[in-house]
């Protein structure tokens, strides 16, 4: 369950989250707050940013590792073997790909805001 005030780092291009039930739009919020549940198998946690979540820099939005296309299409249009193209399909249906936004989640601050807080992040030391 996400926590009231919890902190999750946003790319600082990711598109603004659309409200709910809106299309996706790739903002990524959902899964940096907690994976879903066929994230929580395949991240083995409950809480924090799902680990297959991933930035396109080409797409300009997070999207899935598990629906990422990491094969070839084939002449037909088709991604990959047969056992890749199964799997993405069960992959849409458990994380319900499609559906619109589900996150119930309110973002504060503006695309600039994260821009700068983010740009401070990698400008700071890390501590170790």
């Amino acid at each position: 369950m996400l926590k009231q005030h919890q902190v999750i780092h946003i790319h600082p291009e990711a598109p603004p989250k659309p409200p709910e039930g809106a299309p996706c739009n790739g903002c990524g919020v959902c899964c940096l707050a907690e994976p879903c549940p066929v994230g929580m198998l395949v991240s083995r946690k409950r809480r924090g940013a799902c680990d297959v979540l991933r930035w396109s820099d080409v797409q300009g939005r997070y999207v899935c590792g598990l629906l990422a296309n990491g094969a070839e299409n084939d002449a037909a249009g088709r991604s990959g073997p047969l056992w890749h193209r199964l799997w993405q399909a069960w992959a849409r249906r458990l994380i319900s790909a499609g559906s619109g936004c589900d996150a119930s989640i309110e973002v504060g601050g503006t695309r600039e805001d994260r821009a700068v807080r983010a740009g401070a992040e990698a400008a700071a030391p890390r501590q170790k």
